[in-house]
């Protein structure tokens, strides 16, 4: 193999000029820099399959990184698994100018049941000078999710493509990636070439897939929103519905807007200052009523919907907040509890808005009735009934105990490729690796509660032994969560849009891994400038300046004991 760099103009004797980006981006440069053969064993990379493009003047726009105009190499190749008939698998590499690389190599993660987002999340690998990949998991195409791979045929699972969804893709993306940019760039083995991994939602739970079983293959990695716990996760969104479903009120989607805005004005003067972000849930959790919403006006104009969520459009609506409203409210946010009241699953903070409790409207009886949010849907359809069908056509005889059922049902088929929840870390710390876990505190698609409540059973499971300040400060050497104030699922909010989002995340792990200087806050766009690390939590001194205080009540708030199972679940 003959790296790029040994490509050279000899502009006078004695110097060597390196190659622009133009120079490199080709076919035959990136078919030089691809691994040997035999380099990833039971792999066999197409070599003829190279592609390179260029791409100049690009501007990127992101909640999680900043504004951007680049310029990069686009190259896509293709490998199989010996053995596997008919397996194809694409991996995309984004490479930075010559000028700008930094010995960084960056992996992104997907979304909802894609593997991976597309251009949304790779450029910021480009912005911080790395190499910068997603791959498709061997779906077909970078645009197929895994839910048109997932089955064979109805009743058969094809487990290839579960286990590549579920950690296999993502750990191949990261070694042949990281072996292709010590390649491209000439990076001996000698020297240093920092991983790192970022993405959110089904991307966080992706980077939680390669933390949790390849203790060294990022030196740091930003995980948000992470969709672990796979089955109580999905199962959870048909949780709204079917307490709707047996309560018998369907309430008109504004009541439950509007008791969600109340919900936020009461609740925003808890942290100490009046800014329209719900700071601290957990104090609304201890002060807030739901029933104080009893009896207040409301009325929205007609909705659009959201096809992609499984919402559908919806008329103007006024009317005033029900009794049957409040009940609907506040059975959701205690969380999903079996019939001898056993705690199943965590909800949404108070101040989330209620998008799994969408109902849908009858225009021929002029009444509101049962919508099934299609991410629960489609994951019992499909996964678990294992039928070609991407929602349920029906909740009939549906009850809190078969959502638990439902969930052991997941969790047990699924525990060693998708669940995603193994805790001891040790692996992970011993090599020295650092990981960085935010979640927006109003996320009403994830419960910001599911991570919490992963970290607390990681620091159980490590330092047990110590007190509860020493093992935090222990796991902060290497783990540390963030909970972001008024944030909605993976970025800003626009029920508390002065919340903000922290943009250069990814910024701070980099300067944790590499220059030792490990976050206590992160910076935060919006009104709210810097986020707290937990457990500590945000609140206003009566000079205006934040404070991040430790509570013991508003921490407690947090934890959950899930006794309707006989096993913990972490």
């Amino acid at each position: 193999m003959v790296s790029v760099w040994a490509f050279v103009a000899i502009a006078s004797p004695g110097i060597v000029r390196a190659l622009a980006l133009n120079d490199i981006c080709t076919a035959s440069c990136a078919q030089d820099a691809l691994p040997a053969e035999g380099f990833y064993p039971g792999i066999t990379i197409d070599r003829s399959s190279v592609q390179a493009s260029l791409t100049y003047n690009a501007t990127f726009v992101s909640e999680w990184y900043p504004t951007s105009t680049i310029e990069y190499c686009n190259v896509t190749f293709a490998y199989s698994h010996n053995g596997i008939t008919n397996d194809v698998v694409h991996v995309t590499y984004w490479i930075p100018a010559p000028e700008n690389f930094q010995n960084r190599y960056v992996s992104t993660g997907g979304g909802g049941l894609a593997i991976n987002s597309g251009t949304q999340y790779i450029p910021t690998g480009i912005i911080v000078g790395a190499v910068s990949g997603i791959t498709d998991g061997g779906f077909g195409s970078f645009d197929t999710p895994w839910d048109d791979a997932f089955l064979l045929a109805n009743d058969t699972i094809n487990w290839q493509s579960t286990y590549m969804f579920g950690y296999q893709a993502h750990h191949e993306l990261a070694t042949l990636g990281k072996q292709f940019t010590r390649n491209i760039f000439n990076v001996s083995s000698s020297s240093k070439l920092y991983s790192y991994y970022q993405g959110c939602s089904e991307g966080g739970r992706e980077g939680w897939s390669q933390i949790q079983r390849f203790a060294g293959q990022f030196d740091g990695a930003v995980t948000g929103a992470p969709a672990f716990r796979f089955s109580q996760q999905q199962v959870n969104h048909l949780t709204s519905s079917v307490i709707e479903q047996t309560l018998g009120y369907y309430p008109p989607n504004c009541e439950l807007e509007k008791i969600a805005n109340l919900t936020i004005a009461a609740c925003d003067v808890l942290d100490g200052r009046t800014d329209g972000v719900v700071s601290r849930s957990d104090l609304c959790k201890l002060t807030f009523d739901v029933n104080t919403t009893l009896g207040e006006p409301y009325s929205c104009g007609p909705s659009e919907g959201s096809p992609s969520y499984g919402i559908p459009p919806a008329p103007a609506q006024n009317g005033t907040v029900t009794a049957e409203g409040v009940a609907v409210a506040s059975t959701i946010l205690a969380g999903l509890h079996d019939s001898e009241g056993r705690l199943v699953y965590v909800s949404y903070q108070p101040g989330a808005t209620f998008a799994d409790g969408a109902t849908a409207y009858d225009n021929e009886t002029d009444t509101w009735g049962l919508n099934i949010i299609s991410y629960g849907g489609e994951f019992v359809a499909k996964y678990l009934q294992l039928q070609n069908a991407s929602n349920l056509a029906s909740l009939d005889n549906y009850t809190y105990d078969t959502l638990k059922e439902l969930m052991i049902l997941g969790m047990n088929r699924y525990y060693d490729s998708v669940q995603t929840t193994y805790p001891d870390l040790g692996d992970f710390q011993s090599a020295g690796s650092k990981v960085l876990h935010l979640h927006g505190e109003q996320d009403n698609s994830i419960p910001t509660g599911a991570s919490v409540h992963y970290y607390e059973s990681v620091r159980s499971v490590l330092y047990g032994h110590l007190s509860y300040n020493e093992s935090t400060a222990a796991l902060d050497e290497f783990y540390r969560l963030f909970l972001v104030p008024g944030g909605g699922h993976c970025s800003s909010n626009d029920f508390q849009p002065n919340g903000g989002w922290p943009q250069t995340t990814l910024q701070a792990m980099i300067d944790w891994v590499e220059k030792d200087a490990a976050p206590d806050t992160l910076d935060n766009t919006g009104e709210i400038d810097t986020i707290c690390k937990w457990p500590l939590r945000p609140f206003w001194a009566e000079d205006g300046v934040l404070q991040c205080v430790y509570d013991q009540a508003s921490i407690d708030t947090w934890m959950y004991d899930f006794d309707a199972y006989k096993l913990p679940l972490y």
